[in-house]
């Protein structure tokens, strides 16, 4: 759910990883990071995060001496972009979003190698003529080779004898030589080296010894054309090699500010707020909505515990929807310890626990196994050896599946 408002596959991955904390502070902190995150969106209208692409293992192989392809240069430079997108959006006067700010100077944009390699790169196949003075020439060269072969090949083929001797008017490559289509009964009349045939024998694929010297000299420079591309892609990743650790650290930067901004996003679409947080154990939902059920159809519930009390008891009829309150409860407190907005009124107030701790099953059937009193009294006696008095138990049907008055005695118990 969280995952799909991040705009990056890394922060998709932390979304779905996401840690829950159990000091207050820490999570005062990541709820006034969301909030941050909420107040960006709302004065922007959009995320000001730009999709990117996680380099970090490109990185290490630039690092070692490795030469970058295309693809990983490009995508390097969008990181750069990126980052740069997030310092503007984030670094300014505004004095309302101080721990966004602190994470967005943190970055280094690096425009200057992001220009290097999109002035360079055209494509993830294909390298600009301007990426050096020496691959312009190159390909100069190239361009004159390839007029120079085909024209000769165009005036065999137009020639008085090229009809009668060829299958088709036509030059194509093969073997990355240029060649005519020559019919095999006329293979004696067109000298030249015969790079491939058709499935049936009957054309021959020919390049004519007048074409075979400017043929070599275009292979020539095509191979100088490599060898300066490679050069060129070499240079581009010392580059980056030289700013490897100032890239990686960018993008776990740019991955926390990803997921606060998820955060955000979520929080905006489920029209949630910043709940007031303690570490005293008081709770008040109001008007708390289950965030997994759809809105349209979902019960507000409203519920307090923590001060004069630290044990509720909620009752009443089947499907009356006591197993989706305390659902409610786990979740939204969850929720809030791992920094994200919560969906209820303002009021709502969540109290910080150092574990939360559930026996809720599917209790709704008639009948009730031995197997399943069994399995829930397993879970139960686990809970009860670990508790601790900061901690948030949450029992469904406590006692159901046995007996009923023996059950409610166990459930007094415990």
């Amino acid at each position: 759910m969280l995952s799909a408002y991040a705009a990056t596959d890394i922060g998709s991955a932390l979304c779905l990883q996401l840690p829950v904390h159990s000091t207050l502070d820490q999570v005062k902190r990541l709820q006034a990071e969301t909030q941050e995150a909420l107040v960006i969106l709302t004065y922007r209208g959009d995320s000001p995060m730009v999709p990117f692409q996680d380099m970090r293992d490109a990185l290490h192989l630039a690092q070692k001496g490795a030469t970058l392809s295309m693809r990983m240069l490009l995508d390097i430079a969008d990181c750069c972009r990126a980052a740069a997108a997030a310092k503007r959006a984030l670094v300014t006067d505004r004095e309302n979003t101080p721990i966004l700010r602190a994470v967005a100077v943190r970055l280094a944009p690096n425009t200057g190698l992001a220009r290097d390699i999109t002035d360079a790169i055209i494509s993830e196949e294909e390298m600009a003529d301007s990426a050096s003075p020496e691959l312009a020439d190159i390909r100069r060269h190239i361009r004159q080779c390839n007029d120079r072969v085909r024209d000769k090949l165009q005036s065999i083929i137009h020639s008085s004898t090229g009809s009668k001797y060829l299958q088709d008017a036509i030059v194509t490559v093969r073997n990355g030589r240029y060649v005519i289509p020559v019919r095999q009964e006329y293979r004696q009349f067109v000298p030249g080296l015969v790079h491939d045939q058709s499935a049936s024998g009957a054309t021959l694929f020919v390049e004519p010894l007048s074409v075979v010297e400017a043929g070599n000299e275009l292979k020539q420079w095509q191979s100088k054309e490599q060898q300066e591309i490679e050069r060129i892609l070499l240079m581009l990743s010392s580059d980056v090699a030289q700013v490897a650790d100032e890239l990686a650290y960018n993008i776990d930067n740019l991955a926390q500010l990803d997921v606060a901004f998820a955060k955000a996003q979520m929080a905006r679409a489920m029209n949630a707020i910043e709940p007031k947080l303690n570490d005293e154990g008081r709770i008040r939902f109001v008007r708390v909505r289950h965030p997994l059920i759809d809105p349209a159809q979902v019960v507000p519930c409203d519920l307090w515990m923590g001060e004069d009390f630290t044990t509720l008891v909620i009752t009443g009829p089947n499907t009356g929807g006591k197993t989706v309150t305390l659902k409610t409860v786990g979740l939204i407190t969850l929720m809030a310890q791992a920094g994200l907005h919560v969906p209820g009124n303002l009021g709502t107030e969540i109290a910080v626990f150092d574990e939360v701790y559930a026996d809720i099953g599917d209790e709704q059937s008639i009948e009730q196994s031995l197997s399943t009193f069994s399995s829930h009294m397993t879970n139960i006696v686990e809970i009860l050896a670990h508790v601790e008095h900061n901690d948030l138990v949450l029992f469904d049907e406590l006692g159901a599946g046995t007996d009923p008055t023996e059950g409610a005695a166990l459930a007094q118990a415990i």
